[in-house]
Order: C-alpha cells, then sequence, then structure tokens
C-alpha cells in the first residue's frame, strides 16, 4: 500500500493498533484484504531497507498459513532490492513461525525479539575476530562505540582515558548514516577517517568498521529520531544483546566505556542500561566525565551548530586539528550548495527552475557537488611543509575536474567554482588557520601565480578541454579565473564580503549580494554565451533591480535572461566563495 496516501497510511496504523503494534519507518508496506472488501486488512508487513517490520496477522486467519506466505513475499521483496541477508523484528510469541522458515533469533528482549535470515551477524563477527588481540587470556581489552559526526576533543579525551586503562582498545564506528539526510553530516568513510587520523598517537587503539548490527537503525532506530519512546528501551535490550550474544565474544572485550550525557535523555538511557545489563555478562561498564569547554560539554552537536551558522572559530575550538581540515571541506561544499538553493537567481539554477540552462539541473547540480567534496577534503588535509604543495594542488584540481565530468556526463558544472573554491582552501591550507582576510587574499594570490607558472602537462587528459573564461579571455580581453585569483580576489574583499557581511542576516541579504557581483564583475560565463551586450546588460539589470530591489524583480529578471540564455555563472560561483571566506576569516 502506498504509506504516501494518508488514508492508505491510516488504515495501515489502524490495523496495527488493533494488534497491539504501531506503525515505524518502513518504505514497503504489503497487506492481504478481505476479499471484495480493500477497507479490511487481514495480514500486513514492511520493510524498512533489509528489515522485516510491522508484521501482523489477523486472529481469525493465523491458522491459514498467511503468515509463511506474507514473510515469503516480503524476503521475496527484499532480494530483488539487492539484500542478501534479511532481518526481523517480531514478538516472542512469533519465534517459532519465524524459524520454521528459516530464521535463526540473534537477538532478544524481554517485548521483542530479532532473528536474521543468512550470514551477516556471522560473517561480520568473523572479521572482528580476525582483529582481535585477546589471544592472551591476561590481556585485557576494552571498547567504545562512537558516531563521532564530527570527531570532536571530547571524542579524542575519552579514547586517550580508556586507551590508558586496557591493554588494547577497539573504536568501533557507528555505520549508520542517517543523519546524511541532515544540514550538517559527515558520511561514514568520513567519520573513520577523523578518528584514524585524530588517534595515530595512541598505540594500542585499532580503529573497527562499524556494521547494522550496532547502533543502527536495524537495531536501535529510535538512537537516530533521539527521542525517549514505549519502544526505547526493546531497542536498547536488543542492540545490548547482539553486542554482549556475538561483538563482544569476537573482540574479546572485558571492559566497554562510555562518555558520560549530562543533556541528551536518550544517550542517557543508553548509558543506565549499559550498566543494568553488561556486568551481567562479564562485562565491566566505566563511564568517562565529558571533557568540558568555558564549563559546557564538548558535542559533536554544538560543533554542528556553530558550521551551520558559519562560524568555524566556534567549531574550530571543539576539535582536535586532524578533524579541521574537514570542517573547512564541508563549509566549502556547503558553501556551494547554499548558492544552488538561493531561489530565485536570474537565469541560474535553482530549487524551481532551470534558467537558461537545457543541459543540466538542480539534481545533477547537487551530484556535482557531492562527487567535488571529497577533493576538496583532500586539498584541505594537504601539508603545508609538502615540497610540492603546489603541484599536488594542481594534480587534486585535475582529477576533481575529471570525476566531475564523468558524474555529470560530460556536463560543466562547476569548473569555475571548483577553482575559486579549491585554490582558496589551499591558501588557507598553506599559511594555516585563523587568519586575516588579507592574509588570505595574498596567500590566494601567491599560489595562483605559482600555479599559472607551472609547466603545462603534455596529456590532454590532464589538461582538460579549454574552459569558457579562458576562450572569453582571449577574444576579449577581461579577466580570466585565474586573473581574479592572481589579484587575491580584491573586489571580493574589498566589496563584495563587506556588502554580504552586512546584509547576510536580512531575508534577501544573500541574494541582494548575488545582483552586487553580477553589478560590478565581468562574468566570462555571461561573455562566452552573449557577448559584449549581453555582459552590459546584465550589469545595467542587476543595478537597476538593486536600487528598487524586490523579489518579483529577481522573478523577471531570470524570465528575461532565460529567454536570452544568459547564465551569470561566474557570479554564482564569487557568491559561494564570498560565502565561504565569510565564515574562513570570521
Amino acid at each position: 500500500m502506498p504509506l504516501s496516501v494518508t488514508h492508505c497510511r491510516r488504515q495501515i496504523e489502524a490495523f496495527l493498533a488493533a494488534n497491539n503494534l504501531r506503525l515505524e519507518p518502513v518504505d514497503y508496506y504489503a497487506c492481504v484484504f478481505r476479499l471484495g472488501n480493500d477497507e479490511e486488512i487481514l495480514a500486513g508487513g514492511g520493510l524498512h531497507g533489509d528489515v522485516i517490520k510491522c508484521v501482523a496477522v489477523g486472529q481469525e486467519i493465523r491458522d491459514e498459513g498467511f503468515s509463511a506466505r506474507l514473510i515469503s513475499h516480503l524476503i521475496s521483496e527484499s532480494q530483488q532490492r539487492g539484500f542478501h541477508s534479511v532481518k526481523v523484528f517480531t514478538k516472542p510469541e512469533n519465534q517459532t513461525i519465524f524459524e520454521s522458515i528459516g530464521f535463526h533469533t540473534i537477538a532478544r528482549s524481554p517485548d521483542a525479539i530479532m532473528l536474521e535470515m543468512g550470514s551477516a551477524l556471522s560473517d561480520y563477527c568473523q572479521y572482528l575476530r580476525s582483529l582481535s588481540q585477546s589471544s592472551n587470556n591476561n590481556q585485557i581489552c576494552g571498547v567504545v562505540e562512537m558516531n563521532a559526526n564530527p570527531f570532536t576533543r571530547g571524542h579524542l579525551y575519552l579514547l586517550e582515558k580508556a586507551a590508558s586503562q586496557v591493554d588494547h582498545l577497539y573504536v568501533i564506528v557507528v555505520r549508520e548514516d542517517i543523519s546524511i539526510h541532515s544540514e550538517c553530516h559527515f558520511s561514514y568513510p568520513e567519520r573513520k577517517s577523523m578518528i584514524e587520523t585524530g588517534t595515530r598517537h595512541i598505540k594500542n587503539i585499532t580503529v573497527v568498521d562499524g556494521s547494522s548490527f550496532q547502533i543502527s537503525s536495524v537495531t536501535f532506530p529510535t538512537y537516530f529520531l533521539k527521542q525517549v519512546d514505549s519502544a526505547t528501551d526493546t531497542h536498547i535490550a536488543l542492540d545490548l544483546d547482539i553486542f554482549v550474544r556475538s561483538i563482544a565474544p569476537s573482540l574479546g572485550v572485558s571492559v566497554r566505556f562510555v562518555g558520560s550525557e549530562p543533556a541528551d535523555a536518550l544517550t542517557s538511557r543508553y548509558n543506565t542500561m549499559m550498566h543494568s545489563i553488561l556486568p551481567s555478562h562479564g562485562i565491566r561498564v566505566v563511564e568517562v566525565d565529558r571533557l568540558n569547554n568555558d564549563g559546557q560539554p564538548i558535542s559533536a552537536s554544538t560543533v554542528r551548530t556553530h558550521l551551520l551558522h558559519h562560524s568555524l572559530s566556534g567549531a574550530s575550538v571543539l576539535v582536535p586539528p586532524t578533524t579541521l581540515p574537514h570542517l573547512i571541506a564541508f563549509l566549502a561544499t556547503n558553501a556551494m550548495r547554499q548558492e544552488l538553493d538561493l531561489t530565485p537567481k536570474p537565469g541560474l539554477i535553482d530549487r524551481h527552475d532551470n534558467g537558461s540552462h537545457r543541459d543540466m539541473d538542480y539534481h545533477t547540480m547537487l551530484i556535482s557537488i557531492n562527487t567535488l567534496h571529497p577533493f576538496i577534503l583532500a586539498i584541505a588535509s594537504l601539508s603545508a611543509n609538502d615540497p610540492d604543495f603546489v603541484l599536488r594542488v594542481r594534480e587534486i584540481g585535475v582529477e576533481a575536474e575529471q570525476a566531475m565530468m564523468h558524474a555529470t556526463h560530460g556536463v560543466n558544472t562547476h569548473r569555475g567554482a571548483l577553482y575559486a573554491l579549491g585554490i582558496t582552501v589551499a591558501a588557507l591550507t598553506y599559511i594555516g588557520y585563523p587568519c586575516l582576510p588579507q592574509q588570505l587574499s595574498q596567500s590566494i594570490a601567491t599560489l595562483a601565480s605559482r600555479l599559472y607558472s607551472l609547466p603545462t602537462p603534455h596529456s590532454s587528459k590532464d589538461v582538460g578541454t579549454p574552459s569558457h573564461g579562458s576562450i572569453v579571455r582571449s577574444k576579449y580581453g577581461v579577466k580570466g579565473a585565474s586573473d581574479l585569483a592572481m589579484e587575491g580576489y580584491q573586489q571580493l574583499f574589498q566589496l563584495w564580503l563587506p556588502f554580504y557581511r552586512r546584509h547576510k542576516h536580512e531575508p534577501d541579504g544573500l541574494l541582494q549580494t548575488l545582483l552586487t557581483i553580477m553589478s560590478t564583475l565581468d562574468d566570462t560565463n555571461v561573455y562566452y554565451r552573449a557577448g559584449i551586450e549581453g555582459a552590459r546588460y546584465v550589469i545595467e539589470e542587476s543595478r537597476a533591480v538593486l536600487v528598487d530591489f524586490s523579489v518579483n524583480k529577481v522573478d523577471q529578471m531570470n524570465a528575461n535572461f532565460s529567454n536570452r540564455l544568459i547564465s551569470p555563472g561566474g557570479s554564482a560561483d564569487m557568491l559561494a566563495l564570498t560565502i565561504l571566506i565569510d565564515t574562513l576569516c570570521s
């Protein structure tokens, strides 16, 4: 049944409530109806990824084999979606039904059990045993499970304290990327990398891949909703039961470390239940007091709040130096997302339309931004002491451009933004954070000049096709991307950045900043598409709308620009760069 249809969803909720269940997050739900009556559900079951949930069979047909048929259908549907292992939550009284069709129990609590068809858990445990350092019976091993979104000084403090109390410490990284749908997130590979690089000085630590069996949407869905309700204790009990049955024995750990939780009710409840359940299984729980900053506990959520408020200065004091490149890369790609999301924009892609573009749309631009992120992170992670620093910046830039063109099927979505934001991140990396605006401007100019003076690679694959900017620069004599950078983006620091800072908290401040840029920049994208006349038209229109600003006038600009196929893409790039530099120099 389509859960997006309100009537259908209410039918399912009423059916489950009649069977003492509630509708949990699922992306597919199958129902059996009474013949000739599609308003009466007799049986139903849902799927959330590879997890079967919310299975109920009406009392009158429980002896007619509907349970097995319904489960078989859900298994088939899951396998068609590419899952080789299927899991199920159900009541303890249904254990026999599921075991009779090939499931085996992997966790239990008083109110629910979790079963699996397949070998995913046993395969994961085999991987853990391959890492185990506990062959020496006298060796004490501990474990920490952490999300680290992102890795903070608080996380590092916990791991240093824990590692000092055991012979060997395992750090299991929460694999779940549910937070990827939030405004500020760091992916699983990035979070794992932060922990690895941040703990290299601790010699008795092994960073371990996470799985769908620990603090995940499978075992602990309410964790990612950050709510405490009637299902919370059941989810926690199942998560901890998997830990004591499978995870801990595979690693040979006898101590589990956890940070204290003074604020988050859900994490506090998890800690309480650990203290209650784990000791009875021979596992000691050690709770380490949280590290404070200015009297407040350091938390990843506080770091994310600072980033969303464009405060790198606030976020940077809460993380170790090894995490800083990740914050800078996030801010760079987030600046591109802010530019993309700004709506309306004249002639440019936004959330409402594609402007003057016929070969790309919002989705294409988003794919491009996500593709560029790891390359910007690679630039931010370079060592300023590397004698080949400038060469490495160019190599990463070329790789990024090739990856972007591949991801967009040959469409140039962000070549200009990649150059501008990439060289700015590189300039900051070279001089170090924090820095003053003038220091960053000078560093950009120096690095741009050094990049420009590098000999051109012989391989056309390395060079890529000529940019629109280079063609316009040769034809019209206007400044291209490299010229602006070699000037240290003087217009940005002297005009656009001050304007943005004065107006960024106003409802249309970002849009007016874009118009200010359009009214003063010789945009090579405009020259390429519309020549000198088109460039003059963009400047004049932008100035006129700024004098008597309204969003309706910007909408009309968009219609006019789109009809004339004018796209001020260079101005869009400079807007993203202005947003980024404001954050870097705040």
